[in-house]
């Protein structure tokens, strides 16, 4: 049973209809690629799967786990085992880094029916997550995002990704803005969580170069609100060589994304 399913998505925001009908799979294990040029619906598709107050689901289904989430809050689909790394993460001041990823594991563990962590084991298990995902220990004493690079907002999502080990992990831009030693470190805690594990990861992209860092085992195209295309990996070697429009007049695609 796949650990994501959508079928027929449609979805609007405000008045205007961004998804069209999108159906796509994440199975456990799986590295899921969505790409496609700037406009096509991808990050509408990211903030769907989450629950995103702002848009609406006309048509279809968002199944996660063989059950029905559409009309589950966001909330309650993160305790269920969703995570989203967001393209543009935002800070609160105030809040330590320690504070917010404890109350975050609390969470988890409450869902979960559990007490929450012990201090010892809460700082345990972030030194161990911030070792295997390269994070430097003073980031935890920082304020949530505030003054970080876009490298450290990124860098703080994988260590997230890292603590919460969810079921499915939806990466919306990951690589938005990096510099190659940031996306190094990005690739990197990417690959090393999701290494052995039965995590399922969407990763939404539209350059090519994460892509020969984390290798996807499977990749879908998105034109126009719709999955034009799907393949495996070698589709991002030919949208290195050719860009969009071999495949958007392959499939017979707007010309311009909507």
């Amino acid at each position: 049973m796949p650990e994501l399913e959508i079928r027929n998505l449609h979805v609007q925001a405000e008045d205007k209809q961004i998804l069209k009908g999108v159906d796509i799979t994440v199975k456990p294990g799986e590295i899921h690629a969505l790409m496609g040029p700037n406009g096509s619906g991808k990050s509408t598709l990211a903030n769907a799967i989450m629950g995103h107050p702002s848009l609406e689901v006309t048509e279809g289904q968002i199944l996660f786990g063989g059950e029905d989430i559409t009309e589950a809050d966001t909330d309650e689909r993160a305790r269920m085992g969703l995570f989203m790394a967001f393209q543009y993460p935002v800070a609160i001041p105030g809040v330590t880094i320690t504070k917010y990823l404890r109350m975050v594991m609390n969470a988890h563990r409450e869902a979960r029916g559990e007490p929450d962590v012990s201090l010892k084991e809460f700082r345990k298990t972030v030194e161990a997550a911030m070792e295997l995902v390269n994070v430097p220990r003073e980031f935890s004493s920082r304020y949530l995002n505030e003054g970080f690079s876009g490298g450290e907002k990124k860098r703080l999502e994988i260590l997230q990704l890292a603590l919460q080990r969810p079921k499915l992990a939806v990466l919306d831009e990951t690589d938005s803005g990096l510099d190659i030693d940031a996306l190094n470190v990005v690739a990197h805690g990417v690959n090393t969580v999701a290494s052995g594990q039965d995590m399922g990861i969407l990763i939404i992209t539209h350059y090519q170069r994460i892509l020969h860092m984390v290798t996807p085992t499977r990749v879908s195209i998105m034109f126009d609100g719709r999955i034009a295309t799907e393949g495996g990996p070698e589709l991002v070697d030919r949208l290195e060589a050719e860009g969009y429009a071999g495949i958007r007049e392959e499939v017979g695609a707007p010309a311009t994304a909507g």
